[in-house]
């Protein structure tokens, strides 16, 4: 199946054509940043994106139909984001989507954005259900398991900020320009982990919750004390930051893996990573090294399928397109829309998927 996927739900706006589920093969990934629209504000303000989204939607999809070297005629389905997100922009991917499918007569599958994520480490490798997936972005941080298509538990969460936020709010903070988690992860390259003692919230209970909040305030309080900060500092500041989230990272997951084989004794142990925070690299080694210590898979998409892209909610159509049901014209779309929330069913229609 060859499937046109269109992503809108923050600050990229994207397209991009998909063929699987078989030799999985991403035949156009088109991507445009809205990164110099909003970096004059310190971050995404939503009215701006859903005009950026308007005023480029079109053209990017037909550049991924163009470099895809597809027609109508060889399409078989269109996904789109339909939530979460920023509700403007949702509604301009979703609504040009209902009217690609209209005028094409295709079926029109409406797509997760978590999903889409959660998903993607099965159109870049060979992954069977389930795995355990750690999902960290801007608004979100979750161990999750992923039992199938539509089939998500909810293992532990951020009670407080998403890590991407608290790297954004650290970044604006500490002066540092938008986007925040790249101009951290510069900074902390050129910082001294050892120069502050910065917290690990909540490793000294169970579960896998985690808090990110109070760390950011400790760099603050240390920023307060030394002001004005010289750029050492600031990079000292950024480096313990930095470490004191993989570290938090770290720990949760072996305890994710040793859950997951307590429940799954007889598979083997698998954690993706998936994300936009998942292409800082300190993350990644730290997180790498978590599941070498327990024996583990681990996978992390390349960078350019971790950032939000088109390319998974294309995967993600083809996915569900698998499971037979597709979508009803007049569903609507999703602001708020939990992942264990993302039964494999219809939004709008009532209607129910297949079970995996």
């Amino acid at each position: 199946m060859t499937v046109l996927g269109i992503e809108t739900s923050c600050d990229e706006t994207a397209a991009a054509v998909v063929r699987g589920p078989s030799g999985a093969l991403i035949l156009s990934n088109v991507v445009r940043s809205q990164i110099d629209e909003h970096s004059d504000f310190g971050g995404v303000v939503p009215e701006i994106a859903a005009r950026a989204h308007i005023e480029v939607l079109d053209r990017i999809t037909r550049e991924a139909m163009q470099e895809a070297g597809c027609s109508w005629d060889d399409i078989d389905a269109v996904a789109a984001t339909a939530g979460p997100g920023l509700i403007g922009g949702v509604i301009v991917g979703l609504m040009t989507a209902k009217a690609i499918a209209m005028a094409a007569g295709k079926p029109l599958i409406a797509v997760n954005h978590l999903e889409g994520h959660a998903l993607t480490a099965r159109l870049t490798d060979d992954l069977d259900f389930p795995f355990l997936l750690l999902l960290v972005s801007g608004g979100h941080s979750q161990f999750l398991l992923v039992k199938g298509v539509g089939e998500y538990e909810r293992l532990g969460t951020t009670i407080d900020d998403a890590i991407g936020e608290a790297f954004d709010k650290t970044a604006k903070l500490l002066g540092l320009p938008y986007p925040g988690g790249p101009a951290v992860e510069r900074m902390a390259d050129k910082g001294d982990v050892t120069r502050f003692k910065l917290p690990r919230p909540l490793l000294d209970r169970p579960g896998l919750d985690m808090s990110f909040a109070g760390l950011k305030t400790a760099v603050r309080t240390q920023a307060k004390k030394l002001e004005p900060i010289d750029d050492q500092t600031v990079s000292d500041l950024c480096a313990g930051f930095q470490r004191a989230v993989a570290d938090v990272l770290a720990t949760r997951t072996r305890s994710a893996l040793d859950l997951f084989s307590e429940r799954f004794p007889d598979k083997e142990p698998v954690i993706v990573v998936a994300g936009g925070v998942a292409a800082n690299q300190e993350i990644r080694s730290s997180l790498t090294r978590a599941a070498d210590e327990a024996n583990a898979r681990f996978i992390a998409p390349p960078m350019s399928l971790c950032t939000d892209n088109a390319a998974m909610i294309a995967w993600a159509g083809i996915e569900r397109l698998c499971l037979g049901p597709v979508d009803d014209m007049d569903l609507s779309p999703r602001p708020r829309w939990p992942l264990d929330q993302a039964a494999s069913g219809v939004l709008g229609s009532g209607k129910k998927g297949a079970k995996v």
